[in-house]
Formats: C-alpha cells, structure tokens, sequence
C-alpha cells in the first residue's frame, strides 16, 4: 500500500495506518529532535508529544502527500517549545553526541563542523540542519517552515557564511 493509501486511512481514523507510518519516520523525526534538545531523554519526549500532537490532528492535514513535511514542522514547533520551557542552554556533551551522530559522521572534523551549526541562531541552525543533515530540498524546507523559499535560500547562505567564520577562527585559534 502507498503512503499516500496509509495517510489517507490515517485521517480517516485509522490507527493501524498511522503507527505504520510513523514506524517509517520515527529515525528521521528522532534525530531531527535530537539535534534540537541535544539529549536522547528530551529527544524522546519530544519524539512522543510529535507522535500525539499528529496523530490528534492527523484529520487536519491538508495534503496527503505532505505528511512527512507535514510531521516534520510538528517535531520542529514540538521541539522549539520543549526548549521554551525547559529555558535552558544545553552544551553538547561530546562523547553522547559522538554515541549518537557515529554511525552517521565519523571524521572529527564533522564533528566539530555540526557543533558549530548548533551554536547557530535558530533560524539558520533550522534551515541547515534540515537541509544538510536530513536532505531535504529547499522547497521542502519552506514548506516545513512556513517562509517563503527565497528566506530558506538566504538563511542557508547566511548560516554557511557564519559556519565558515566560525571554522576559520577555530583553525587560526589551534
């Protein structure tokens, strides 16, 4: 079956179509909520409130073939007001972050380069983060984040123009 079929029973009440896909997005919404918390417990939580908030307002989505842009804003708004609310700057601890990111990235240098586009503001750290690490296109992006596409465009250039300040200055500083 289709996951345009699956949606489609989804929003019409389905319970089986919709715990099949999220059983299909749950790696990508996990580690797009991960590199917003930056811990596996609050990445979770936020994992599971996306899972509730969609599947109560499943019925609302617009598009079928939209559902996973769809999903992905819901972790994005889930994750940002996590954040909110637990009004805390979190450092990266390193060695969870190599335990979670290994598999994924391996030089060190990677390493280092997604630590810098964690220090971002929000608005760039969004855009790269769904655009370099999950692979979405920048329509997809748009879409995601409700802004027009010439905003994505700027903000990935301007938060690649920050990440090159930033990797320069550390390799002066070493």
């Amino acid at each position: 079956m289709s996951d345009v079929k699956k949606v489609q029973k989804a929003m019409k009440g389905n319970h089986k179509a919709f715990q099949d896909l999220m059983e299909k997005e749950k790696v990508k919404l996990y580690k797009i909520a991960f590199m917003y918390v930056k811990n596996e417990e609050d990445a979770l939580e936020v994992f599971q409130e996306t899972v509730y908030r969609a599947l109560i307002s499943i019925k609302n989505l617009k598009e079928e073939r939209y559902f996973s842009t769809w999903l992905a804003r819901i972790l994005i708004n889930t994750a940002l007001d996590h954040i909110k609310k637990k009004n805390r700057v979190v450092p990266m601890d390193r060695d969870l972050l190599e335990n979670k990111v290994k598999p994924y990235i391996t030089p060190e240098k990677e390493i280092d380069l997604l630590e810098a586009v964690m220090e971002l503001d929000e608005k760039y750290k969004s855009v790269l983060v769904l655009r370099y690490y999950q692979d979405y296109a920048i329509k997809q992006i748009a879409e995601i984040l409700e802004c027009p596409e010439g905003t994505v465009k700027t903000n990935i250039h301007r938060g690649l123009i920050l990440l090159r300040k930033t990797i320069k200055e550390d390799c002066i500083n070493e």
